[in-house]
């Protein structure tokens, strides 16, 4: 009997003892398991997001092209993002689940196996219900942090959604405002777009949507790591532009310059191609002669006219081929003009397509320009072939001049009939009527009058011509041709036919072809800085980064936080304490009692000053009520008295003061007082500025003896 009752007392000092270590250990567990769990998800976050490269637990990777998507990388906010957010959670997630089953299996193993269990079950309990309760902490610094990560990538999207709004109307304006115009100058295509498809410079993939959009917003990476440009004025235009429809080779500086068509028309034998030639040189010659630059978008171009300029030496000009023409491109920059940059597209077909209305339609180009050379062959003209000499034919047919049986007049009607169908209904801004042959037509009878051209052509038969270009409103100016070639002139008008200010001026300071007319590039590359195989993008990184940077910043800051509640909870401050031991005393002061009831007036002593004081209490108030009055004659100060709970084991009355009449403002606003009424009948009172002031046996703000009056 005596021995079990010794194993009992033995057991429940054991279980009371476990009790007291498992009220430390609860805590300690908690804070450990959540230290330990945030840690390990601050691991994955770390191999996740902190790592430069491409491949890894959440691997990083071009999307696929087709379907309208471009070979390039998505932005990171619009989709890997969330991709790396996902990866995260969901490895950590089991990590912390399994560890967090180690431990609770570990501590079960090592204290409730054998007897021991009887003795060390609080301490089992402590542990393991410190680890269990950790799923809470650790669940709200979870969802708090993803809080903030999705408040984080939202306002990311917000700020760079408007990055390519901005970017993609800065880029609309520019070309507005330089009516920009690009076009296709190849046969059966001729189509006119508003984005051209840019290859890039490194691998050579083709970027059908290179502006500001989810691929990004400054710049989009292709699937070799090469940075592009998304619009013209970061500098899209020195990439290497295809037409989207057929793929062809574009002009450099497509999209940063406007394209101007330029078509010549006319009919069979006309003198297109000379004057084209003649118009050609001009432009380059006054350009270069201005201190500008002109050249060839095209080497095959430069090749083309190196051949006719030997041909025109030579007097025998090849008969224009009967297919559909590609357009002889010339890039032209005036210096110092930032809006005189043009591409010109000189259209030179065969008269042959002007001799039926198929032929015409099938000249796409037609109906995206708006000016237009109408080359007249005034041997062609019924009025002038009928007023010949014998003598004046036999001459011009040594020369080789051929009478064509293509009234210019039809031409010019198919022509108009084809440019009805556009949507301004075929009308053109600018129309230069050119003459050709002039040197010839002013040997003849009919030549002359031709200085007044207008007239001349409603005199040989052009009035219906001359007055339906007036009724147009169009801006028409005439040239007669011939050779020698008038340079000056030539280069005006084609300047002015284009929106070039090529003015008499600088025209006529130009000197003839100072510099050969090759092919060139205006643009400077783009230049490629590729990353490195096997890594992401830079903006993957940077963002990753610091995302990584801000999780781990608010992980911790959030283990702090509860770190310091922890403690502030499970060690509570010493005012609490006094004041929980005396209310487990249950010796709650009792309502105020006859010895203090009454007057109390004495003299303060605070900090080498003094003053009177004058007390006026009620008898019987319970605590919590007020009890009275304080005056302070000499500071003019008067306030309110609360009786407080207090042991009344301590002797100690305790009053707290509100002053609630102070027009000088020298009293404090709260004060409590402690009064001990001595054997003599008088009273000891003890100011203290803070509520528990007395029970941590601080320094009193001041002190007083009183008498009851």
């Amino acid at each position: 009997m005596i021995y079990l009752i010794v194993v009992v007392v033995a057991w429940a000092f054991a279980m009371w003892v476990g009790l007291i270590v498992a009220v430390f250990l609860y805590p300690v567990a908690l804070l450990g398991s959540t230290l330990t769990a945030i840690g390990l998800y601050l691991m994955q976050v770390r191999a996740v997001l902190m790592p430069d490269t491409s491949a890894g637990p959440s691997p990083v990777l071009p999307q696929d092209p087709g379907k309208g998507r471009d070979p390039a990388y998505r932005h990171y906010l619009a989709a890997q993002v969330w991709k790396d957010w996902y990866v995260i959670l969901r490895t950590a997630s089991p990590i912390i689940s399994v560890r967090m089953d180690r431990a609770l299996s570990s501590f079960t193993r090592s204290l409730l196996t054998g007897r021991q269990a009887w003795f060390v079950f609080p301490v089992w309990l402590g542990i393991c219900g410190g680890i269990l309760s950790a799923v809470v902490p650790v669940l709200l610094v979870g969802v708090l942090i993803m809080a903030l990560y999705a408040v984080s990538v939202v306002a990311g999207l917000l700020v760079w959604l408007i990055c390519v709004g901005l970017l993609r109307v800065v880029d609309q304006a520019f070309v507005l405002a330089y009516r920009i115009l690009q076009t296709c100058p190849y046969p059966g295509c001729y189509a006119r777009f508003t984005l051209p498809v840019y290859a890039c410079p490194t691998c050579g993939s083709k970027h059908a949507k290179l502006r500001p959009d989810l691929n990004g917003a400054v710049r989009h990476v292709c699937k070799c790591g090469t940075r592009l440009p998304t619009t013209i004025l970061l500098g899209r235009y020195r990439l290497q532009a295809h037409c989207p429809h057929c793929d062809r080779l574009l002009p450099t500086r497509v999209g940063r310059v406007r394209i101007e068509p330029l078509p010549f028309v006319g009919g069979p034998d006309a003198g297109k191609t000379t004057f084209m030639a003649l118009s050609v040189d001009a432009v380059h010659s006054a350009v270069t002669g201005a201190g500008g630059r002109a050249f060839f978008a095209d080497k095959s171009d430069e090749q083309a006219f190196r051949q006719l300029r030997r041909e025109l030496s030579s007097g025998r000009i090849s008969k224009t081929l009967p297919d559909l023409p590609k357009a002889v491109m010339l890039d032209v920059a005036l210096a110092g003009r930032t809006g005189d940059n043009r591409i010109l597209y000189l259209f030179d077909p065969s008269g042959e397509h002007y001799t039926g209305a198929s032929k015409v339609e099938a000249m796409r180009y037609l109906s995206h320009g708006e000016a237009l050379i109408l080359v007249i062959d005034p041997f062609a003209l019924p009025d002038v072939q009928n007023h010949l000499l014998e003598a004046e034919r036999r001459a011009l047919s040594a020369k080789g001049v051929v009478l064509s049986a293509e009234d210019p007049a039809d031409t010019f009607a198919r022509l108009r009939n084809e440019l009805a169908g556009r949507a301004d209904g075929g009308k053109q801004r600018r129309v230069a009527v050119v003459l050709t042959k002039a040197d010839l037509l002013r040997e003849t009878t009919s030549g002359r009058g031709i200085e007044d051209m207008s007239t001349w052509l409603k005199l040989m038969g052009l009035g219906n011509l001359v007055r339906e270009l007036e009724h147009q409103g169009a801006d028409v100016r005439y040239l007669a041709s011939g050779l020698p070639p008038r340079g000056p002139e030539i280069a005006e008008l084609l300047g002015w036919l284009a929106g070039l200010r090529l003015n008499g001026n600088l025209a006529g300071a130009a000197a003839p072809n100072q510099t050969e007319l090759t092919a060139g590039d205006a643009r400077r590359p783009w230049d490629t800085k590729p990353r490195p195989q096997g890594r992401p993008p830079l903006s993957y990184l940077i963002f990753r980064r610091a995302f990584a940077g801000a999780i781990m910043v608010t992980s911790a800051l959030m283990l702090v936080l509860f770190s310091l509640l922890l403690l502030n909870t499970w060690l509570p401050d010493d005012d609490a304490t006094a004041l929980d031991s005396t209310a487990a005393s249950s010796l709650v002061a009792d309502p105020l009692g006859p010895e203090l009831a009454g007057r109390w007036k004495g003299t303060v002593r605070q900090s080498g000053d003094t003053y009177t004081v004058d007390l006026r209490l009620k008898q019987g108030t319970p605590p919590g009520a007020p009890v009275g009055t304080s005056k302070y004659p000499k500071l003019g100060c008067s306030g309110t008295l609360t009786l407080e709970p207090i042991d009344a084991s301590t002797g100690v009355t305790l009053i707290r003061e509100e002053i609630d009449d102070d027009p000088q403002r020298t009293c404090t606003p709260t004060v409590w007082l402690a009064m001990r009424q001595t054997a003599s009948g008088k009273a000891e009172l003890e100011l203290f500025s803070e509520h528990g002031g007395f029970f941590r046996r601080d320094t009193p703000l001041a002190t007083a003896n009183l008498s009851k009056q």
